[in-house]
């Protein structure tokens, strides 16, 4: 099998599809949160448009020339006075560009990072407002219960009386906390019913069923004759019915908790990319990483793609907040820097910061893609 083949085999129509659509949506909110802080502020927006590329589509509404572009990767808005002026030309013929004077040149610092702000801030709310939807739907999952889902038939644990449904709240007399270290990584506190049974002696579990607990003793063996034993059992989080304010507050709490995730995993990507290492990383996806984690998540269930949402989401509204010269963050820090510093930097210095920050971008998203393509190798 090819690479072609490998990655059209990862691959599936209705993926393709959802990753669009998940893709097209994330997009067009993020864009049209900066568009409706511009007209809010009396900010003319030139164009808005969906994709990238040659224009498809384009239709003038409300001063502003709405496109569909043939690449869906991305998307942008032209805000009136964000981009150079022309100014005449230099004695070789060239044109000569100065900052503009008008439009959202005109805002005050607070008014220009409220613009910058709020396409990034979309992405969190709508994260965070998909979050809520799905605890109260589906219910809060408790990191210091262990449902067991399902019982092997003729296993240990059938041995043992254990049954679907029951839940583990205690593992060696210990209750089951909150958060625990798995594998050197902070894991839910279920998670730990998966080390207790990786050390061999006498094992305890309290076991809840019907509103009675109960205790479940016994010896283990992790391995005999250098064969792995298995109890049988298939187990996951107790998940505990939500209302909406509560949905909502663990939705900001998981919100904040993802934060210095979200951040080691840019910073290993950053690392990857100053080394040249195309090791296998789960922690970021590029295009096909993410089509594949969709196309795969729409074989599952309606729900996972909302997952799916959630961090495609996150990812997006904090890599935009990232200082690099060229994305939200780089914009603002520009900003909140001239504002403090009095005086702008000159066209030129900012032209050659954004530049850079550009190329830093672009380099970034081809190593990605590379590092993409390199798993099918």
């Amino acid at each position: 099998m090819n690479v072609l083949q490998g990655i059209a085999a990862a691959l599936t129509p209705l993926g393709l599809l959802w990753t669009v659509l998940i893709i097209g949506l994330a997009t067009f909110l993020h864009e049209l949160a900066h568009y409706a802080l511009a007209r809010w502020q009396g900010v003319a927006v030139k164009s808005f448009s969906i994709g990238m590329g040659p224009v498809l589509l384009r239709r003038d509404w409300r001063g502003t020339e709405w496109r569909l572009s043939l690449l869906p990767i991305g998307g942008y808005v032209e805000i009136d006075g964000m981009a150079p002026v022309e100014d005449g030309m230099n004695a070789q013929g060239q044109p000569v560009y100065r900052h503009p004077t008008h439009g959202f040149a005109r805002l005050s610092a607070w008014g220009k990072v409220a613009v910058l702000l709020a396409g990034p801030l979309m992405n969190l709310l709508l994260a965070i407002g998909l979050m809520t939807v799905t605890f109260t739907a589906q219910g809060i999952p408790a990191p210091d219960r262990a449902r067991i889902e399902s019982v092997q038939a003729g296993s240990r644990a059938a041995a043992l009386g254990l049954q679907a449904g029951d839940v583990v709240t205690a593992i060696d007399g210990q209750d089951i906390p909150d958060r625990v270290t798995v594998g050197g990584a902070a894991a839910p506190g279920w998670e730990s019913l998966r080390d207790s049974l990786g050390r061999a002696g006498s094992r305890t579990l309290s076991v809840e069923r019907g509103g009675q607990t109960r205790t479940v003793a016994f010896d283990w063996q992790p391995t005999v004759n250098g064969q792995r034993q298995l109890l049988g059992i298939r187990y996951g989080p107790d998940v505990q019915p939500a209302s909406v304010p509560v949905a909502l507050g663990t939705a900001l709490t998981t919100t904040v908790e993802a934060v210095p995730q979200v951040l080691r995993a840019f910073g290993s990507l950053f690392a990857r990319l100053f080394t040249l290492n195309l090791s296998s990383d789960e922690s970021v996806s590029g295009p096909i990483g993410t089509a594949q984690i969709v196309s795969q998540a729409a074989a599952t269930s309606p729900w996972a793609l909302v997952q799916v949402g959630v961090l495609l989401n996150l990812s997006l509204a904090f890599f935009n907040l990232l200082p690099i010269p060229g994305l939200d963050g780089g914009r603002i820090l520009l900003v909140l820097f001239g504002a403090l510093r009095g005086r702008p930097l000159t066209f030129s210095q900012e032209q050659a910061v954004n530049l850079l920050g550009f190329g830093l971008v672009m380099t970034l998203m081809l190593f990605v893609v590379v590092r993409d393509v390199s798993r099918f190798f």
